[in-house]
């Protein structure tokens, strides 16, 4: 049986608004379709080799959980930016999605060193966006919940992961949400967000079975629930 392994950064200290939905669901679509998923969490002051993972996740947190956890992410710098370099799937929402950025300056005007994959900066604010929201990518839509203070500003020349057609997302103003860079997606939606969106989510294992094992064969299943759901969650209020 073909496995994909799957880590899952900091889950103690970045995990809110449902995020571990993500994990689950990763591994639900693969168990259906005949894959086997091996996961581990990577706890701050494990060593990892993220060159070894196929798909790493990494949730949101409060700017504590950012604090707790930052330091040991940049001692991980080189080891998971050569990763993201070399194809692996990262999918980071809202605290590691800012600390995957170039730098992170909270409320407080403490300045949170990031890893700099994504050319973007996050700075902390007193207005918080939060709701449902909806964005149009490049062939899917995804569907989710926000709920944050930090404003992130992609830099020129780096990918936005869509375009906000409900809701805030990055900053509520320049109309981007998330960001994008190889196989590297980052991203505000909670709710948990994959759960919702089958076709990003496969488009996620696609990308993972075809760098590991040079194509990818998921048979088709039945998302109705999953589209139903997503189609209640549009119509909500912002």
């Amino acid at each position: 049986m073909k496995t994909i392994k799957i880590a899952h950064l900091y889950p103690r200290q970045m995990n809110i608004y449902g995020d571990w939905g993500n994990i689950v669901a990763l591994q639900k679509r693969l168990e259906w379709r005949g894959y086997k998923s091996d996961y581990r969490t990577v706890l701050p002051g494990e060593p990892y080799d993220f060159s070894d993972a196929d798909i790493v996740f990494g949730g949101g947190g409060q700017d504590k959980g950012q604090l707790d956890i930052a330091k040991d992410l940049v001692r991980n710098r080189e080891n998971i930016v050569s990763a993201s370099r070399d194809g692996v799937v990262f999918l980071l929402v809202c605290g590691l999605y800012q600390l995957f950025g170039n730098r992170f300056i909270t409320s407080k005007e403490e300045e949170i060193e990031g890893l700099g994959v994504f050319n973007a900066e996050t700075t902390g604010s007193s207005e918080r966006l939060i709701g449902n929201v909806v964005v149009q990518g490049s062939g899917f839509e995804l569907v989710g919940f926000e709920n944050h203070s930090g404003k992130t500003r992609l830099s020129p020349g780096q990918s936005a992961l869509g375009r906000v057609m409900k809701g805030y997302g990055n900053n509520g103003q320049d109309g981007f949400e998330g960001a994008v860079t190889d196989n590297t997606f980052g991203t505000y939606l909670h709710g948990s967000l994959l759960p919702k969106n089958p076709v990003f989510a496969d488009m996620l294992l696609e990308r993972a079975l075809e760098r590991k094992f040079g194509s990818s064969d998921l048979v088709d299943i039945d998302d109705s629930i999953a589209f139903k759901a997503a189609e209640v969650a549009k119509e909500r209020p912002q």
